[in-house]
């Protein structure tokens, strides 16, 4: 209680001037402060002192308003983009580069022989859908357990109300033309069928092949669909990076379950990371392939050339997504630009740094790869695909425990997994449970080609890249086989694209007053400025 009458007495003492209430202290401070509202609401008359009151009112709220306009500015942590352009000695991307085809046709043919006599069959029966007109061969008999399990139908729309679905392998009614008729693909399981349509033959017919052979593929070992891809040393004929020599032995292999063998050149993950001694194509990567396209598999691949991509050093290459294609019979060149991305992270975004905040399990981490959003999406989508299916789908990894889907040991797969790629639902989890990285660097590339070899130079090129490849003074190469690559940096500038925070709390610049008022405390009293001249 004391301690209370002690404290009023020293706030008395402290304002100068008398009262002890709320109203006394109010009025006091209208009266002494210099803002001018509570000052002319206490001194002046009835009709002034209700004007300055609204006036003193409006001018309060106007100022609050601004202080809760900065203040949720401040909470909302907007960014400012910056691009700022450098220059400076840069890091050679990785380099990955596949063929198109993921298999040597000769060896894998006799585990594709039954399906590709039912796609030729199925294909017959497409372009000559009236009895009589297809060829009577003395062929054995199809085995159609492939076919019921995914079949390939017609839809006849005629009738948009009153659609008929036509088996393939079923008599036609006369007068249906297949051109009118898109063809769908089933999914069976568990009593369900759903469809896919397709506006032409073409599509449905590498669809349903890629489908089924992804089936037939999913059975056979690592080891074994590794020793029926293109090989290093078949593949990589020549190799120049700068004015050093390579060749095969200087590339990673890893197995690509869209493109088979893929080989990386520089991925950094043995060695330090290669760098560019200058830009230009003559400090680049120069690569002469072969992708032996005699050898292609008919109806899985039907576009011909390398699949190659730029990316970071220890990523994994996603070359469905983010590669391009050199065309066999060219010379390719691919000059390099950087763009360097630095987001900044929580809570002005929802980045990560390494993927470790992530709440999706990373099943491309066996390779010792960095995390990217890419990576995360595939893993989300394959764990679904375990977790409702029983099974895991064939273009992406596996956990320990977990079989690939095939048609013997999952009849229902294939309709499990067109469902769940159709699903909005686990399409929207698996984008609201991935981070985009904080940081990232993207190479953007100029493509040009040209026809290679020439006409005046193809004899002896391929006379001396056959003899170097077999020892054979016959020419075993021709122009649909034969790319050649240049990839280079075009220039050392380099662009970082970086984040900064649009409103920060910083200390306030000192006022006009202070500063005059430092100044007058350094210098010299005035009688010591003009104090007398020394006496000689």
């Amino acid at each position: 209680m004391n301690l209370k009458k002690y404290f009023i007495r020293a706030l008395h003492r402290l304002q100068k001037g008398p009262g002890y209430t709320y109203k006394e202290l109010l009025v006091w401070y209208c009266d002494n402060t210099n803002t001018h509202g509570p000052k002319r609401i206490i001194k002046e008359g009835p009709k002034k002192k209700l004007i300055w009151f609204f006036l003193t009112l409006l001018f309060a709220s106007l100022v609050f308003w601004q202080w809760g306009i900065l203040i949720n500015t401040y909470l909302s942590y907007n960014v400012t983009s910056s691009l700022s352009i450098g220059f400076k000695t840069m890091k050679f991307p990785a380099v990955t580069v596949c063929n198109a085809n993921p298999f040597k046709y000769s060896e894998v043919k006799h585990l594709l022989k039954e399906l590709d006599r039912l796609i030729e069959a199925a294909l017959e029966r497409i372009l000559q859908p009236t009895p009589g007109n297809g060829s009577d061969t003395s062929s054995p008999p199809l085995d159609l357990e492939l076919w019921h399990q995914i079949p390939l139908v017609l839809i006849d729309e005629h009738d948009k109300d009153n659609p008929i679905i036509l088996d393939i392998f079923e008599s036609n009614p006369q007068g249906l033309s297949p051109a009118s008729v898109p063809p769908q693909c089933s999914h069976q399981g568990s009593g369900n069928c759903t469809y896919r349509n397709f506006t032409s033959a073409a599509q449905a017919v590498t669809e349903w092949y890629i489908l089924q052979s992804t089936s037939i593929l999913s059975r056979v070992p690592l080891q074994e669909r590794i020793r029926m891809g293109y090989q290093a040393e078949d593949m990589i004929l020549a190799c120049l990076y700068g004015a050093e020599p390579c060749n095969y032995k200087n590339f990673t292999q890893i197995y690509h379950p869209d493109h088979g063998n893929c080989y990386i050149f520089n991925w950094g993950m043995d060695e330090e990371a290669l760098n560019s001694s200058n830009p230009g194509a003559e400090f680049g990567l120069k690569l002469i392939l072969d992708i032996s396209q005699q050898d292609y598999i008919p109806y899985l691949s039907s576009a011909a050339g390398a699949r190659l991509m730029l990316h970071q050093q220890k990523s994994f290459p996603f070359l469905k997504d983010q590669g391009i294609y050199a065309m066999a019979g060219t010379e390719t060149s691919i000059g390099v630009l950087v763009d360097e991305l630095e987001r900044m992270g929580y809570p002005y975004s929802d980045c990560t740094m390494n993927g470790s905040d992530v709440p999706v399990k990373n099943l491309y981490s066996q390779y010792n790869t960095s995390y990217s959003i890419q990576a995360c999406l595939r893993s989300c989508f394959q764990n679904h695909m375990i977790e409702i299916c029983g099974c895991g789908h064939y273009m992406f990894p596996l956990p320990e425990g977990v079989n690939y889907c095939n048609n013997e040991d999952n009849p229902g797969w294939a309709y499990c997994y067109s469902s769940l790629r159709s699903s909005i639902r686990h399409r929207q989890i698996c984008i609201d449970s991935c981070k985009e990285t904080c940081n990232d660097t993207q190479y953007k590339m100029t493509i040009s080609m040209a026809d290679w070899p020439s006409e005046a130079s193809e004899d002896w090129i391929f006379h001396i890249l056959s003899y170097e490849r077999d020892m054979s003074t016959n020419v075993t190469l021709d122009r649909n086989g034969i790319i050649k690559l240049n990839i280079y940096f075009q220039e050392y500038n380099y662009r970082t694209i970086s984040e900064s925070a649009a409103t920060t709390v910083s200390a306030s610049p000192p006022s006009l007053l202070q500063v005059l008022g430092e100044r007058m405390q350094k210098q010299p009293p005035r009688a010591q400025r003009q104090g007398s001249a020394p006496r000689g």
